[in-house]
């Protein structure tokens, strides 16, 4: 095999090293085996061919990364505007349970019934705002099950109940989210 074959086939198997398709390959050994195609001039548009492609992809590649810092970068704003005005809401409203306040205190010669009433609607709008909230009462009835998740124990009591049923609730709990904010201060039964 002459020097000039040897290198025909080397240059077939680099093309189909470089990911060409069968009739490509056939093609490109076709050309070389008819002389028409100098195999250098092809090496080297081949070569260049290359070099496009990979500028090509790191380009892609720096806009990739430069996507990713920018969502970064957005995100951690967001985040940080997030916690910083996460009771915005919370606080909004409260606002109208603070102006009843307010407007009770402002009355002087209330009787002791118009007092109650405005406390008694004042309880119902801030009950009103934390549920909006999604702050939910716990308070359980006499003789439910003792939850330590849900209730705290002040003090066990002689009873005619099953043990460890709540005999009556000293301070109600809430949750907020099914999660636990403040137990339920309950008195339970002690066991016979």
């Amino acid at each position: 095999m002459s020097d000039h074959q040897k290198t025909e086939q080397n240059q077939t198997a680099h093309a189909a090293s470089l990911d060409m398709s069968p009739e490509e390959i056939e093609a490109a050994q076709a050309a070389v085996d008819a002389g028409t195609v100098d195999p250098m001039a092809e090496a080297l548009a081949r070569v260049a061919e290359l070099e496009a492609k990979n500028a090509e992809l790191a380009e892609q590649y720096l806009r990739a990364q430069a996507d990713v810092q920018n969502i970064r970068r957005r995100s951690e704003d967001e985040i940080s505007k997030a916690r910083k005005f996460a009771v915005e809401g919370f606080a909004e409203s409260l606002l109208p349970v603070a102006d009843s306040l307010e407007a009770g205190l402002a009355i002087k010669d209330g009787s002791i019934e118009q007092i109650r009433e405005g406390a008694e609607a004042t309880l119902r709008q801030l009950k009103s705002a934390l549920e909006r909230n999604k702050v939910i009462e716990t308070n359980p009835a006499a003789g439910t099950k003792f939850d330590p998740h849900h209730h705290q124990a002040i003090s066990m009591v002689p009873s005619e109940q099953e043990a460890n049923t709540i005999v009556s609730v000293l301070q109600k709990g809430y949750t907020i989210n099914e999660r636990v904010l403040r137990p339920a201060l309950v008195m339970v039964s002690a066991p016979k």
